[in-house]
């Protein structure tokens, strides 16, 4: 590691342990007045999720495919009709167990009116997420159930009628489906439920064209001011935002000091530098408590914002990644890998393990294969199991053949890849962390 990795290293230290990681320094630091550089810095990726929830809306709003679905609607649903394939190169790591329905919202004309229909066991879940990523709430399996409902979604300060309120933090949102589909001859009853998610009320308004992470610190500074005034940060975020007033406060000067620019460039390093680094326990990450619910982890909420933007909370899912052979998550090996599970992974839904193919610019996509098999789960046809109840998972480039077929997760012809495990309902042992998957070990 050269000498700019160190320091970059000790800033996110630095803010880890200091100002953006909601200890007690923070509150200190809040206070005090720091030099125009430091202040860029934290003020940038601060301001991190909202832009980027922002440049979301404004793909898919135009139809792009994002997160699975073919863009999405204002105040209304639209629909994936498919799972995800290797031609899929928008968003990486995607899943192949759910197809998504997407909505973002404005509440600022009145609460919405949600229609969920009898979906029985199969899983489903709907993220409602304010415009600082957090979910504000996760209707679902887990705690709805599957029969169905009327519900309002109601905004800051906004009265809302009826049993089932769900009430948003900021007033525009983004709310995400993901409904479970067992195979192709699902995929029409699939269909049939996605219509029947029905969300109806007044009409939202047109968005400008907002900055992007990749803009200029001036524009990106302008956008960020834009987005607080339309969804203002909670009173919790009052002394902080008191210390960014120079930069996020609605009177801000547009001229900015040459020490800002080299504060954003600090950030978006910092940014990078973060998103690598992982904790492994062994030989897996695991999502931290506060996933999808941030409190004032804000550098935590920044990452996450930017490698899986609409992350469930734990309870609903838990992702894991492997260690890989370099430690980091790669594996590179020609020869057979194994996961032997001792028993049935801990969840009240389903799991899946997922292959992807690393690019050299870090994103995961599938790979194509002679069986268009793409994960490996607990809803595989014709898995094998051990007499003794564990089972063993191939993982590798080539057919193993005989009995290791039928539990074998294809890895790309060449080239590096990576294996994701998702269990979605985890059980408390998973969440607590009494239960841990076993490594995987190279044959």
């Amino acid at each position: 590691m050269d000498r700019r990795q160190l320091l970059i290293a000790a800033g996110v230290q630095g803010l880890l342990g200091g100002l953006l990681a909601g200890s007690p320094a923070f509150a200190r630091a809040a206070d005090t007045a720091p030099d125009m550089k430091t202040t860029a810095r934290a003020a940038w990726l601060y301001a991190l999720p909202l832009v980027e929830m922002a440049t979301a809306r404004a793909r898919m709003l135009k139809g792009v495919q994002e997160m699975g679905a073919q863009g999405a609607r204002l105040n209304g649903f639209a629909h994936a009709r498919h799972l995800v394939t290797p031609a899929g190169r928008t968003i990486t790591t995607p899943n192949v167990d759910t197809v998504y329905s997407s909505a973002w919202m404005d509440l600022t004309k009145g609460p919405l009116k949600l229609t969920v229909p009898a979906t029985g066991e199969r899983y489903w879940s709907i993220a409602f997420m304010d415009m600082n990523t957090n979910n504000n709430a996760v209707l679902g399996l887990r705690t709805v159930g599957g029969a169905g409902g009327e519900f309002t979604i109601v905004g800051p300060g906004q009265a809302g009628s009826g049993p089932n309120v769900v009430r948003m933090a900021t007033p525009h949102g983004w709310a995400l489906i993901r409904l479970l589909i067992d195979g192709d001859a699902d995929m029409a009853a699939a269909h049939a439920l996605q219509d029947q998610f029905v969300m109806t009320g007044p009409g939202g308004m047109s968005y400008p064209a907002y900055a992007t992470r990749e803009d200029t610190a001036e524009r990106y500074f302008q956008t960020a001011r834009a987005l607080l005034a339309a969804d203002p940060a909670p009173a919790t975020d009052t002394r902080l935002l008191r210390r960014f007033s120079a930069l996020l406060g609605p009177g801000a000067a547009p001229a900015l000091a040459p020490e800002v620019a080299a504060g954003v460039e600090q950030a978006k390093a910092i940014a990078k530098f973060a998103t690598g680094r992982q904790q492994f326990v062994q030989g897996w990450t695991y999502p931290r408590p506060n996933l999808g619910d941030y409190g004032q982890d804000y550098l935590y909420r920044g990452i996450v914002a930017l490698v899986g933007l609409g992350a469930l909370p734990p309870q609903e899912a838990m992702y894991m990644k492997s260690a890989g052979d370099d430690g980091a998550g790669l594996m590179t090996g020609d020869g057979l890998y194994r996961l032997t599970l001792p028993g049935k992974i801990p969840t009240d839904a389903f799991w899946s393990l997922t292959m992807y193919e690393a690019t050299p610019d870090g994103q995961y996509f599938l790979t194509g294969n002679e069986l268009s098999r793409y994960a490996i789960g607990d809803r595989t046809p014709g898995l094998k199991w051990n007499a003794d109840g564990s089972l063993d998972l191939w993982i590798g480039r080539s057919n193993p053949g005989g009995d290791k077929a039928s539990n074998w997760l294809p890895a790309p012809k060449a080239g590096p890849f990576s294996v994701t495990l998702r269990t979605y309902l985890p059980r408390a042992e998973l969440l607590d962390g009494r239960y841990r998957l076993p490594p995987i070990t190279k044959m």
